[in-house]
């Protein structure tokens, strides 16, 4: 487990190390085993305040409210200012401290679990050590009601609800980033060309056909769109054709060979095989189940 800094806790600070008799519950409950919190705390105008570790078994998460300060990694030296927040994963070397003029004002969070390294990389690349929620009242009104936690007297209950809203907490972080990313993005207007392919299913598009939608190469355009959804995008564009042979097969009469057609492909075994591969069963098996 990482120790939190001995900065001197002002009145209005909180730091809070989960007890290990809970966290050894919380590692074992089914309900917060894959994402706990091991220690948490809010710095305000954290003054002198300095981090290393050489080496650490948890993940922290660390976000920067008010202020600025550096965070030093093998991946070079980054300004943190307000709305940032710090992505350090287990076995990451680390240093960071407070700017002495403008000092950070911070809330953090220890945790671990078996889906945390997960979570980690939903939030950021490996090398993505920082990323920009920006400073949102629902993200501060997240944290407060997460360190909550304080005042129930290690109750078990508290810390099983604490694990829970970390976790959506963590995932609501890699929502808002992926959103501003697409609204700040001038290049890449993913919801345009999602538009585009939605109302292309009944046709057979290509990588070029896309990468020309969005005015960028192929290889650019390939890399852009998964960054942003997490699919590449022509089995992102076979997932949409499946998505409308399922509302075809629920809300018409027609064959699976019409179905077929219908989206463009000549060959409706082809299509069938396609359609249980994503789906997990073949389209006449699916129907049966939409009418069960």
């Amino acid at each position: 487990m990482s120790t939190p800094s001995n900065w001197p806790l002002p009145a209005l600070g909180q730091r809070l190390l989960t007890p290990t008799f809970i966290r050894e519950a919380l590692a074992q409950h089914p309900l917060s085993q894959d994402c706990y919190p091991t220690a948490m705390g809010f710095y305000p105008e954290a003054q002198g305040h300095v981090m290393v570790r050489e080496r650490h078994d948890d993940n922290l998460f660390i976000f920067c409210c008010r202020g600025s300060g550096t965070l030093q990694t093998r991946f070079g030296v980054r300004q943190i200012k307000a709305g940032d927040a710090m992505l350090l994963p287990s076995q990451l070397p680390h240093r960071y401290w407070a700017d002495d003029n403008s000092p950070w004002t911070l809330y953090w969070a220890h945790f671990a679990g078996s889906l945390a390294n997960t979570l980690m990389r939903h939030l950021g690349s490996p090398e993505q050590i920082v990323i920009h929620p920006r400073v949102q009242p629902t993200l501060l009104a997240e944290f407060a009601q997460l360190m909550a936690v304080e005042r129930t007297g290690y109750s078990i209950g508290a810390y099983l609800a604490a694990s829970a809203r970390l976790r959506q907490l963590l995932l609501a972080c890699a929502d808002w980033v992926e959103r501003q990313t697409r609204t700040s993005s001038r290049e890449f207007d993913v919801e345009r060309i999602q538009a585009y392919m939605r109302a292309q299913v009944a046709s057979t598009l290509t990588l070029t056909d896309l990468a020309d939608i969005a005015g960028i190469s192929r290889s650019h355009f390939a890399q852009r769109y998964r960054e942003l959804t997490g699919y590449p995008p022509l089995r992102h564009f076979t997932h949409m054709r499946m998505e409308a042979a399922c509302r075809l097969l629920d809300s018409t009469q027609q064959s699976v060979k019409q179905v077929a057609a219908e989206l463009g492909y000549e060959d409706p075994l082809y299509f069938s095989r396609v359609f249980r591969r994503v789906v997990g069963v073949a389209p006449k098996d699916y129907r049966k189940l939409a009418a069960a």
